[in-house]
């Protein structure tokens, strides 16, 4: 991630996920027994507007992968190189970046062994396996969006810190905007129209 933290991102997401899941918890208890209290409530009888939230949120994240996979495949085998400065990632990296976080958070959102996130951007190099890592990277992070709200109310861990498997696809779909944000930007600064603008 370049312009926020982990930290930050957390912050961003952090309040979808207490409202997942902790709209119904006693006012009066500590935050953290409240957290708790909240995730088995939810668990036990999921709410109207959790059942609302995953569907919404899979929407606006779909809306984002597609626009950064149209990218991916427009941008030139060329200008996968391409930084605007050279201490930035490449086009290439940026792309990798974006399917081994995608692989990796989802994993977490689907209770599965985490892989590293910088995995992909490690391995692959061409523009071929780039684009073929992020559509997959995709599909595993499809099965994570389809989850009940029951499920989302499950614990789970992102970067060492406890969340919940709904605060997980809340943060995929905050970071792949971010990234999306950088694309756009590279894609400007060679003369390239981005997808989302040509809508």
């Amino acid at each position: 991630m370049h312009s926020f933290s982990r930290r930050t991102m957390m912050s961003l997401v952090s309040g979808s996920v207490l409202s997942f899941a902790a709209c119904s918890a006693p006012a009066d208890k500590p935050a953290a027994d409240t957290v708790a209290a909240a995730a088995a409530t939810a668990t036990a009888a999921a709410s109207p507007a959790a059942d609302i939230a995953i569907p919404a949120l899979r929407a606006q994240w779909q809306g984002v992968i597609d626009n950064i996979t149209k990218a991916a495949e427009e941008v030139s085998e060329a200008n996968y190189a391409f930084k605007p400065v050279p201490t930035v990632r490449s086009f290439g990296e940026l792309i990798g970046h974006v399917a081994g976080s995608q692989d990796m958070i989802c994993a977490a959102a689907l209770g599965e062994p985490q892989p590293a996130e910088d995995a992909v951007e490690k391995a692959a190099k061409t523009k071929a396996a780039l684009v073929e890592a992020l559509k997959k990277s995709t599909e595993h992070c499809a099965k994570a969006y389809a989850m009940s709200a029951t499920d989302g109310a499950i614990a789970a861990e992102l970067f060492g810190s406890p969340n919940t498997r709904f605060g997980a696809i809340a943060l995929n779909a905050v970071h792949d905007g971010e990234h999306y944000g950088n694309i756009v930007t590279y894609m400007r600064m060679k003369g390239m129209v981005p997808p989302s603008s040509k809508q």
